[in-house]
């Protein structure tokens, strides 16, 4: 068992510092972004306002990320999966409702789908770029099927153009998960902005970060009265009300049967976000640099395979993912993976486990007659293949270096040892 510091209350999902006597050149950080001043005279700045929760600086930013995009409506929520929820009640998901997504994903994207009592079914990935792959969606659409979730993994996008020919032939509703996307595009285009909907997470390991944090993006007017009441308890002012103690302070609805929660942003989240927003270009261009770095050092070693950038993709580097190819190698993943931490103390971490593998998720879908999935792509990918190295704007040289010499190591280490 991995010896997760005490401190660490959110375990793998609040970073992967380890007590295990291991001396670490360059470990996997979950801070994503830099702070400095600027962030912090935005909290002060708060800190001297009456409301501290949805209240001008939320406006301002969603205004502004609005803005960013080029969409009409930009909504803050807590998270990216509060977001993807509030999404999924917005599009009607309901009971029996099939929604296409990707297996390699965080469990945030499935768990949309499954909150509302729909059927998450998985469609394989390119084997270049991890994306889901638009020839597998068309294969799993079916009389039942409602939506099409995709993830931009990694910070590269899928590929959207085939992706909406496949929703308007079908008459089916996509929502984009950009939690890894800020600052990519696809044909100029930037995520978020061609589907029915996106979602974009500012969690602490993302390229533009409050801690925790979400935002809905959408130019679909008639969707936006919904997530409005879904992301605040369904509450709305009273028709005709007079005065604002008249009937009462407010009303509740319901959204088509469907009831939402306090999903609401915080003053001190949004001034962040808007800070992190500002500095948005030169955070990404950052992230290219190391990767486009990491990627000239490891060219040509045998058995190694960097991360592929689609020609129709601006790439924003949210993750660098490496894959060990074994048979090239001579050695598997997992040996390669234990020489580069423990001998080379370069920190990789392993994600996304297909979704449908979790104890959980096949209990829910043998319920539901839907058990025994398979994407034998994305299982190659997770259990054989890939790894994704430290990747953050605060990386170095000598990190950069570490990490290319560290790679050029343990590749030599465990195809020797296999002779």
């Amino acid at each position: 068992m991995a010896n997760y510091l005490k401190d660490n209350v959110g375990g793998i999902t609040g970073g992967y510092a380890l007590a295990d006597g291991v001396k670490v050149k360059v470990p996997y950080s979950f801070m994503g972004s830099i702070y400095d001043e600027e962030e912090k005279e935005a909290l002060i700045h708060v800190l001297k306002q009456d409301s501290l929760t949805a209240g001008p600086q939320v406006s301002s930013f969603q205004k502004e990320f609005a803005q960013h995009l080029g969409v009409k409506h930009a909504l803050a929520t807590t998270s990216c999966t509060t977001a993807m929820h509030v999404v999924a009640q917005a599009f009607g998901i309901g009971a029996g409702d099939e929604v296409i997504v990707t297996p390699n994903t965080f469990i945030a994207t499935s768990l949309a789908v499954i909150k509302e009592g729909g059927i998450p079914v998985y469609a394989d990935i390119d084997p270049r770029t991890y994306n889901i792959d638009p020839k597998e969606v068309a294969r799993k659409v079916t009389r039942r099927t409602k939506a099409i979730f995709v993830v931009h993994f990694g910070g590269q996008m899928c590929d959207m153009d085939a992706i909406m020919e496949i929703a308007r032939a079908h008459k089916l509703l996509v929502m984009e998960d950009c939690a890894h996307a800020h600052g990519a595009m696809y044909k100029g285009r930037r995520a978020g902005t061609i589907g029915d909907a996106g979602c974009f997470s500012f969690h602490s390991l993302k390229n533009m970060t409050m801690g925790e944090g979400g935002m809905i993006s959408t130019n679909r007017d008639d969707l936006v009265p919904k997530m409005e009441l879904l992301r605040n308890m369904n509450i709305k002012s009273w028709e005709n009300q007079k005065y604002y103690w008249l009937p009462s302070h407010f009303d509740v609805v319901d959204v088509d049967g469907k009831w939402g929660i306090n999903y609401r942003m915080n003053e001190f989240q949004a001034a962040l976000g808007r800070t992190q927003l500002r500095k948005l270009p030169s955070l990404i261009e950052k992230r290219r640099e190391i990767g486009h770095a990491i990627d000239a050092g490891i060219r040509g070693i045998k058995g190694i395979t960097g991360t592929y950038e689609d020609p129709d993709c601006f790439h924003a580097y949210h993750l660098y993912t490496l894959c060990v190819e074994p048979e090239e190698l001579g050695a598997s993943r997992d040996e390669f993976l234990r020489c580069l931490y423990f001998e080379e103390g370069v920190q990789g971490i392993l994600h996304y486990q297909p979704t449908y593998d979790f104890t959980g998720v096949k209990k829910y879908l043998k319920a539901a007659k839907h058990g025994g999935q398979f994407c034998p792509i994305a299982d190659k990918f997770f259990y054989k293949r890939e790894m994704n190295l430290p990747m953050h704007p605060r990386l170095g040289h000598e990190d950069v270096d570490a990490i290319v010499k560290g790679i050029t190591n343990a590749a030599r280490k465990v195809r020797d040892s296999g002779k």
